[in-house]
């Protein structure tokens, strides 16, 4: 055996090695084939490799620099062509301060996630602040980590303020001692969703989104403009002062009335750098077909009894307040709350009856009612509701507009073997959290009121009942909007329940009879809604004042078919206004309806 021959030069000196017992062998083979090729002058590399290598090179040169960076950064998420064009749009046009106001389920929120990816990727934020609903937290927070890769936190401790991208409830950030803390920083870019709460310059959420010092600004929200010239001022300022001019220039150039706008041209172009909004109808956005059912349900006995005697008190109280509508509109609530559950009417006459003086004959007459209310044993609208969730066998969500209702089907469904579980705005964070894990795996239902069903991504279900009817049909596309949205991959189908002989049977007799509201794209009802407004009464107003009047259903009747006539009316010069492509077009907020009586419509959004 040959022993190791020492290294000429070890790193401890002249002819040392670093450790006595280390020896060290260098392969000087290379320096004789180094200088081999430098005498003939290469080949220094394979030809075909090197070309590789310059290619490989050449496809992750930034070509230019107008294009998204962020797109190549997302490799299990691809967005939609009008997600990428809105953010390209924020980006090369609006300077980074942007209203999203997509309709409902297009995905402002993918389209705010992918906006801020692009300013990280180039370096222009660093930090950013995400105020949202606090039932949203945790949603936001896994759609930027899971889909963005965006290290978002949510809001927990105090500590968690120093967090580079925060998703925190507008609520708790405006509170002390958070409050002080944020003001105090610089953000990046700020976003905050459902930003139509934001249109009143006096409420505390407004001063304080104004005083937040932000660089990037994004507000998202459906609903940008409702029917006041001063809301609309007030979010634009908000974002960028001086888009409009001064209050004083605003009203000058833009404003004939508080709902009504002049120089229409002059404003779209205003406000058309400021915000975008994709709708539906705009073509290349692929849904899921709706299919909808209204379902007719026949109250017992006791029931419409309940319902007459209830209709007969509200229209004594009417007559006796000098037909003051004004004050009559909870009163009328009465009537749809007995289409709805005995426990919904109870609660309001028990509350009735304790504000109502001891000496007065009123009192009598609610407790009248209340033993109406003891006579009833059964939900026929319940009954129908268990039918149909037995029927689908598949996760379901039930809307409703009264808490007492939500709580009586809670119960009832139990009862009947069916795991359900509740949602509602009272609700904390943690709790609305837990309800939805719960829904999406273990209960069969969902009951939500109307207040929780703002702002949740329920893709995952594709069955919906509306056990009680809004009369304002956007509420029902709000409703709606919660499963049939991007991402959801099921025909859509949807239950109207209404009350046979009671108003109810006539509000769905109005939205599908007389003027086809299924019919129309999303966007469309609002801009007709805005214009019933401008011109007479909010919808319903005139479907209130027309319950209050009617002597009997024949007078309600001809009074929904006066109504449809007015609708139909102003559809026709909506229609006209979109065509001409002006401002309206571009900003209404919401719409879509049931469809009509003891039918099934399949609807392409």
């Amino acid at each position: 055996m040959h022993p190791i021959p020492r290294a000429d030069r070890g790193a401890g000196g002249a002819g040392k090695s670093p450790h006595s017992s280390v020896e060290f062998v260098f392969d000087r083979s290379w320096v004789d084939e180094l200088a081999e090729r430098a005498a003939r002058n290469g080949p220094w590399d394979d030809w075909t490799l090197f070309a590789l290598a310059v290619e490989a090179e050449r496809a992750k040169l930034v070509t230019s620099f107008d294009e998204l960076q962020s797109l190549r950064c997302l490799p299990a998420f691809e967005p939609m062509p009008h997600q990428i064009a809105t953010a390209r749009k924020v980006l090369r046009e609006m300077g980074g301060r942007a209203i999203l106001a997509d309709e409902v389920g297009l995905g402002k929120t993918i389209e705010a996630g992918l906006i801020l990816k692009e300013y990280i990727v180039r370096g222009l934020v660093r930090r950013a602040l995400i105020l949202v609903p606090a039932s949203l937290v945790l949603q936001w927070v896994r759609e930027l980590n899971q889909k963005f890769g965006i290290p978002a936190t949510a809001q927990k401790k105090a500590h968690t303020w120093h967090a580079d991208f925060v998703v925190a409830s507008i609520d708790t950030a405006k509170r002390e001692p958070h409050r002080e803390l944020i003001l105090s920083r610089d953000y990046d870019m700020l976003i905050v969703d459902e930003a139509h709460k934001l249109k009143n310059r006096k409420t505390s959420n407004y001063q304080f989104i104004q005083q937040l010092r932000k660089k990037y600004c994004l507000l998202l929200t459906a609903t940008p403009v409702q029917n006041d010239m001063d809301e609309l001022f007030n979010l634009i300022t908000l974002l960028k002062p001086g888009q409009l001019g001064g209050q004083s220039e605003f009203v000058a150039n833009f404003v004939a009335d508080k709902r009504l706008p002049k120089n229409e041209d002059r404003l779209q172009e205003a406000l058309s750098a400021v915000m975008i909004r994709n709708r539906r109808s705009d073509g290349g956005i692929a849904f899921t077909k709706r299919i909808v059912r209204n379902i007719e349900v026949k109250l017992s006995p006791e029931e419409k009894a309940l319902y007459d005697a209830v209709t007969g008190f509200v229209r004594e109280r009417y007559d006796e307040s000098g037909r003051d509508l004004a004050s009559m509109l909870s009163l009328v609530t009465l009537q749809r709350e007995v289409c709805s559950s005995r426990d919904a009417v109870f609660v309001t006459l028990f509350n009735l009856f304790k504000k109502t003086a001891e000496d007065s004959p009123m009192r009598a007459k609610i407790w009248e009612l209340v033993e109406f209310i003891r006579r009833i044993r059964a939900n026929s609208k319940a009954e129908k509701a268990l039918e149909l969730i037995r029927e689908t066998g598949d996760k379901t969500i039930v809307f409703t507009e009264y808490r007492a209702t939500q709580e009586y089907l809670l119960q009832f469904l139990k009862q009947h073997g069916i795991h359900a579980v509740p949602y509602r705005g009272g609700m904390n964070r943690g709790k609305k959290d837990w309800m939805m894990d719960l829904f999406r795996g273990r209960a069969q239902v969902l009951v939500a009121t109307e207040a929780g069903g703002e702002g949740i991504n329920l893709q995952f279900c594709h069955h919906m009942i509306n056990f009680d009817l809004p009369w304002n049909p956007m509420r029902v596309e709000q409703r709606i909007g919660r499963v049939h949205r991007l991402g959801q991959t099921n025909d859509v189908k949807i239950y109207n329940l209404y009350t046979t002989g009671t108003i109810e049977e006539h509000i769905v007799r109005l939205l599908h009879e007389k003027i086809n509201l299924f019919e129309m794209v999303v966007g469309e009802l609002d801009d007709i809604l805005e214009r019933l407004e401008r011109e007479e009464q909010p919808l319903e107003q005139r479907l209130a004042r027309l319950v209050l009047e009617a002597k009997g259903d024949a007078d309600i009747r001809r009074g929904i078919d006066a109504l449809g006539r007015s609708i139909n009316r102003l559809r026709a010069d909506a229609k006209r206004t979109a065509s001409a492509g002006g401002p309206e077009a571009a900003l209404p907020v919401l719409s879509v309806v049931p469809d009509g009586p003891d039918a099934a419509a399949e609807v392409r959004p």
